[in-house]
């Protein structure tokens, strides 16, 4: 069902079933997956490719240009998974070709009101980005995230999976898997245990994750010491696989 108020180009992908609300615009390169909605007012511009099943409540900008800059007009690209809602005015801006010419967002994550996602940005699975959240060009995010309302991670940060942020929270380091950053100092101030036990992780896994949590910031290791220890017990404990790693990739430096 296609609202006849809606301006659809005529080089736009529309998958079956998919349902566009009065006053949308789709442009020349959109393709849209099979059961999406646009509820109205939505705008899905450029090479954006989307999934099924997503839905988009009204003033969604989805796969406009960039605010950087440096950016010419070149050909860049927007993702979208499957089963995602993006609810009253989100914001996506494709990629840059300073790095990989595309945005990713993976699948069946609430983008809650105002959310932006600036360029370049490489969003995994199952997250939740409360009003008002707001990233940066080239951050990553992994799945199982919770970042509360107004939270704002600066560019090229990365935030590991099962992290949590309170309100407001000001992100300027990558913030590792399973830490809960709040506070008013913006501070990481223990595991995302809640998060954990919602999401079927064993007493013994939580445990791990807790004495990791104590390696990076109350045993007075610095970060080189305390990454050489958890990658030591992440050998034997998969859950603290994901630390491992993270250290390894963190080009920002961790927050403490």
């Amino acid at each position: 069902m296609i609202h006849p108020s809606s301006v659809i180009s005529d080089n736009a992908k529309i998958g079956k079933d998919v349902k566009i609300g009065p006053f949308c615009y789709i442009g020349d390169n959109v393709e849209i997956g099979d059961g999406c909605v646009l509820r109205s007012h939505v705008v899905i511009n450029g090479h954006s490719k989307i999934g099924k099943n997503n839905e988009f409540f009204q003033f969604c900008s989805v796969g406009e240009d960039c605010q950087d800059k440096k950016y010419a007009g070149e050909d860049t690209y927007l993702e979208i998974g499957d089963d995602n809602i993006f609810r009253e005015s989100c914001t996506i801006h494709r990629g840059t070709t300073q790095d990989n010419s595309v945005t990713k967002i993976g699948s069946r994550s609430l983008f809650m009101v105002n959310t932006h996602i600036a360029h370049d940005c490489v969003i995994g699975n199952d997250n939740v980005l409360a009003n008002n959240a707001t990233l940066a060009g080239h951050v990553h995010v992994g799945d199982f995230v919770i970042l509360g309302g107004m939270t704002a991670v600066h560019q090229f940060c990365k935030i590991g999976s099962h992290a949590f942020t309170g309100g407001g929270a000001i992100l300027l380091k990558d913030l590792p898997p399973y830490v809960m950053y709040s506070g008013t100092k913006h501070v990481p101030q223990g595991i995302n245990n809640e998060g954990l036990k919602r999401r079927g992780f064993s007493a013994q896994a939580v445990s791990n994750i807790k004495q990791a949590y104590k390696t990076i910031y109350r045993q007075n290791n610095t970060l080189e010491e305390a990454e050489l220890l958890i990658a030591e017990k992440a050998k034997s404990n998969d859950e603290l696989v994901v630390i491992a790693q993270f250290f390894k990739d963190s080009t920002r430096g961790i927050a403490r």
